[in-house]
């Protein structure tokens, strides 16, 4: 068992923030993490609930960027409510990451450089 095998990792963020591709990016170096699909509950602390995970790291990504990337035909009240559906995953959040000006391999090395400073490898 690696030091990666015991830790588990929760993302969450707004739609089209790049949690799914970085949980994808993780597993491939060995991390078990799992999408939270915080931003569709209305109970706040359902992060914690479901997952309760080691490592919470939660992904930002601005209305314009979530439109962007995923087409999405949301309008901004809706984003903003899951803004307000995520507050208590926000202020729990190990890392907070603006996704709108990184690429996705930014992303994930930024997370990898954080997970790897955390365990002290």
């Amino acid at each position: 068992m690696t030091a990666r095998d015991d830790l588990l990792i929760g993302v969450v963020g707004p739609c089209g923030a790049g949690k799914s591709t970085l949980i994808e990016g993780l597993k491939r170096h060995g991390y078990t993490a799992r999408h939270i699909a915080q931003e569709h509950s209305y109970v706040p602390d359902m992060w914690q609930r479901l997952t309760n995970p080691d490592v919470l790291v939660f992904l930002q990504a601005s209305y314009p960027v979530t439109c962007r990337r995923r087409n999405l035909t949301w309008t901004e009240a809706e984003y903003r409510e899951q803004q307000r559906r995520l507050e208590h995953a926000r202020q729990h959040a190990d890392l907070y990451l603006e996704t709108d000006n990184l690429s996705i391999q930014e992303v994930l090395q930024r997370v990898l450089s954080f997970l790897a400073s955390r365990r002290g490898t």
